[in-house]
C-alpha cells in the first residue's frame, strides 16, 4: 500500500484490521517498544504514538480485527474535539501519511502491527544527538550474538502465523520450510502459542468484567 490520506469518515467507529507485511513485521519495532519511543516519537509526535500504541495493544488482544469507536478512543487518549481538524483525527491522518496505517474499504482502517526502522531522511530530522543515539542502538543490535537474533525471528515469525489462524503444529512446519533449525522451530511454536494464549484469555477476561450483567427473570 502506497501513502493515503485519511479519507472523510462518515461513522462514529472505523473496523481496524491488521497490515501484514512479511518484511516490517519481521525486522520492524512493537509501538509499545524502546525503540518507537526513543527514535519515531520525535518523527510521529505524541499523539500519533499513544494512538499506534493502543492499537497495537487492541491488535494483540483481537488478532482479526476490532472496532474502534472514535469519541471513546479520542477521549481516552485526551484527545477531544470532532471534525477533520481535531487533534484525533490528525493523529489517524498521520498514521495514513507515513504509512502506518492506510485506508481500504469504507470504514476498514489497515494498521501495522509493528513499525519500520527510521529512514535516513527520516532520522536526519531528528536532534544530532538522538541520531548518535540511534547509531550507538544499531551497533550494538549488531553485536546481538546471531543466535538470539534467530531465536527472536523466529518466535516473531511464530506469533504472527497463530494471529493469523494457524495452530501449533501448522506454525512449526511453515518455519521448517523456511528452512529454520527444528530445535527452533518447535520452541518457537510453543512459546509463540503461550504468548497467543494468554493474549486471547486476558481478552476473554476484560470482556467478562465489561459485560452487563443479565437481568433478574
Amino acid at each position: 500500500m502506497a501513502a493515503t490520506a485519511l479519507p472523510c469518515i462518515a461513522t462514529d467507529s472505523l473496523l481496524v484490521r491488521p497490515w501484514p507485511d512479511p518484511v516490517i513485521d519481521r525486522v520492524g519495532h512493537d509501538p509499545r517498544s524502546a525503540y518507537v519511543e526513543r527514535f519515531w516519537l520525535g518523527i510521529l509526535g505524541p499523539s500519533t504514538t499513544w494512538l499506534l500504541r493502543r492499537l497495537a495493544g487492541q491488535l494483540e488482544a483481537a488478532p482479526a480485527g476490532f472496532e474502534l469507536v472514535l469519541a471513546d478512543t479520542a477521549r481516552s487518549l485526551g484527545l477531544g474535539g470532532e471534525g477533520r481538524s481535531s487533534p484525533f483525527m490528525r493523529a489517524l491522518a498521520r498514521c495514513c501519511q507515513f504509512q502506518l496505517a492506510a485506508p481500504e474499504d469504507d470504514g476498514v482502517l489497515a494498521v501495522r502491527r509493528k513499525l519500520p526502522p527510521l529512514n535516513r531522511r527520516q532520522l536526519a530530522r531528528l536532534p544530532e544527538a538522538v541520531q548518535v543515539e540511534h547509531q550507538r542502538w544499531l551497533d550494538d543490535d549488531l553485536r546481538t550474538p546471531s543466535l538470539d537474533k534467530l531465536r527472536r525471528r523466529t518466535r516473531s515469525l511464530a506469533l504472527s502465523l497463530l494471529e493469523l489462524g494457524e495452530d501449533v503444529e501448522a506454525t512449526e512446519r511453515q518455519l521448517l520450510r523456511w528452512r529454520f533449525h527444528p530445535t527452533l522451530c518447535q520452541e518457537a511454536a510453543l512459546w509463540a502459542w503461550q504468548r497467543h494464549t494468554q493474549a486471547l484469555a486476558q481478552a476473554e477476561a476484560t470482556a467478562g468484567t465489561t459485560d452487563p450483567s443479565p437481568s433478574a427473570a
